[in-house]
């Protein structure tokens, strides 16, 4: 299976590929998400590590059961040859109502395939209001037209 765009990547490939990463992670969809990824791709998300896709879509399916109305940005940070750098930042509520902002970045490492090998993340949350909120768009994919984290100053 390939997973275009390939490395290594261009400016333009690499801010699609974050782009592509973005709208998954926003489907809430484990199982899709899941399928980005190597079959022994290794993960780091804040004191969680997982390995292969299995414990991926689990530790997924976890994440979004918790965080309701996810809501995600990504943007493109630096890239070369078969890595790509983010900055991210997303919107949850959790079930008793309170509103989080989360704010990380992430490195990410390609197979020759374009499925993602590696991911280490690094991740800050804080509790909002519900006014300070910035991502209102309809669950699911964020609209072109959707101001990215440069505009918010994330």
């Amino acid at each position: 299976m390939s997973r275009p765009p390939l490395p290594p990547f261009t400016a333009e490939s690499a801010v699609e590929k974050v782009r592509l990463a973005e709208d998954g992670w926003n489907s809430r969809d484990p199982a899709k998400v899941t399928l980005a990824y190597s079959e022994d791709s290794r993960w780091r998300n804040r004191a969680e590590f997982a390995t292969g896709r299995a414990e991926i879509q689990a530790f997924l399916t976890r994440k979004w059961n918790k965080e309701l109305e996810y809501r995600l940005i990504k943007e493109l940070w630096a890239f070369t040859g078969n890595r790509i750098a983010v900055r991210y930042a997303y919107e949850y509520r959790d079930d008793s109502g309170q509103w989080y902002r989360a704010y990380g970045n992430e490195n990410w490492e390609f197979a020759e395939d374009g499925l993602m090998r590696a991911r280490h993340a690094s991740i800050n949350e804080h509790p909002i209001v519900e006014a300070d909120r910035k991502f209102h768009w309809p669950l699911g994919r964020r609209p072109d037209d959707h101001p990215g984290l440069s505009h918010f100053g994330f």
